[in-house]
């Protein structure tokens, strides 16, 4: 078989007229020609095809020669019109439309991946932090709140609430007895918000911080506690996230993270952004310097009303118990740092000389723990 095409030799613009012949054996094309000094003999599986040629009744080829070298590629193009030839090379050479990978290239794909991979973690776990930090700072109050009621409404479904609010627990005189209890430790305290301390029926031994001055308690927290004091120490380290804007931080840093991975691996709804940050908060896990400063702010908290920083260590216990150390729902509670630094350090926060009063009344006690009921 052969026929007439034209030659690009790769180092002019000249297109030159030459004849191609396959050989007896199929397994090459011969090119010869006038302008070339001796016959050009290129083995099939070399051949690939331009896949962006417009006219389907040719075909161009060039030869694939796997080296780093510029130099020893063969950058000549043959155009073939004949259409018996271009019909059989279609027909019998599959390969021509494969897209070959110059050698190194998978050592420069792995190191574009390693590239990649290194700029998301950089963004997700540098700037993306450090963003969120200043974005806490600068978001108006007002804006915070609403943000912080829409998550709150997303953790009510999470537990199986069919509308806002149908978890809230709200008798009288456990809502009393908690307002009182909020009051006694707040007081004289600017926290930055209007604090908003919810109560919800779930039994999960568990109380978090929500952006814009929110804390919920789960009804298993209050039913765990073995004191009132241990409920106000647990309320008092939420207190001083909520005035350090953690919830807010934390949110903002899970929302970029989100929207950055859905614009690398598709693409997330409004929805599936907030059912993750709802899930980011209940299961929070700041880091180890805001666990700390909200610590410490309990300690001070807690001290200021004649109530001692131990009972925060008590209510570790309970956890560690509960949950293990460094694990489980309670992550938050049970980490940054490990627990029994945590302990120790809120039983060395109670000063020797403090006469502590009763967080509440034994009544008053009875009716927080039966606010569900």
């Amino acid at each position: 078989m052969q026929g007439e095409a034209y030659l690009y030799d790769g180092r002019s613009a000249i297109r030159h007229r030459v004849e191609v012949t396959l050989t007896e054996r199929r397994d090459a094309l011969v090119i010869s020609g006038d302008a070339l000094p001796a016959p050009l003999v290129w083995p099939l599986p070399d051949l690939r095809a331009l896949g962006d040629h417009p006219d389907d009744n040719q075909i161009i080829l060039t030869r694939h020669l796997d080296t780093e070298d510029e130099t020893l590629r063969d950058q000549a193009r043959l155009v073939i019109d004949d259409p018996e030839m271009v019909a059989w090379l279609r027909r019998t050479r599959p390969r021509l439309h494969l897209r070959d990978l110059r050698g190194g290239t998978w050592r420069r794909i792995w190191l574009s991946l390693g590239g990649a991979v290194a700029a998301v973690l950089l963004m997700v776990f540098v700037i993306l932090p450090a963003l969120a930090g200043t974005l806490a700072e600068l978001l108006p109050v007002e804006k915070e709140i609403a943000f912080g009621r829409g998550v709150k409404a997303q953790m009510e479904r999470m537990f199986g609430a069919e509308e806002n609010g149908a978890l809230d627990c709200d008798a009288p005189a456990g809502r009393a007895a908690l307002d009182r209890l909020v009051a006694r430790l707040t007081e004289g305290q600017d926290i930055g918000y209007p604090l908003e301390v919810t109560v919800i029926e779930h039994g999960m031994m568990n109380a978090f911080a929500v952006p814009g001055g929110q804390i919920v308690v789960m009804n298993g927290l209050l039913k765990g506690a073995e004191s009132p004091d241990m409920v106000a120490a647990v309320l008092a380290h939420e207190i001083g996230h909520v005035a350090h804007r953690d919830p807010t931080r934390n949110a903002l840093r899970a929302a970029g993270s989100v929207g950055l991975l859905g614009l690398l691996f598709g693409d997330f709804t409004g929805s599936a952004v907030m059912v993750l940050l709802a899930e980011q908060l209940v299961n929070a896990s700041y880091t180890q310097d805001a666990e700390a400063q909200a610590d410490a702010f309990a300690f001070d908290t807690l001290v200021a009303a004649d109530l001692p920083p131990a009972a925060l260590a008590e209510m570790f216990e309970t956890f560690r118990k509960e949950y293990g150390d460094v694990s489980g729902p309670m992550a938050h509670f049970a980490s940054h740092p490990r627990l029994a630094e945590r302990i120790e350090a809120a039983r060395d926060a109670t000063p020797a000389d403090l006469t502590p009063r009763p967080a509440l009344t034994e009544t008053e006690w009875q009716a927080l723990r039966t606010i569900c009921d």
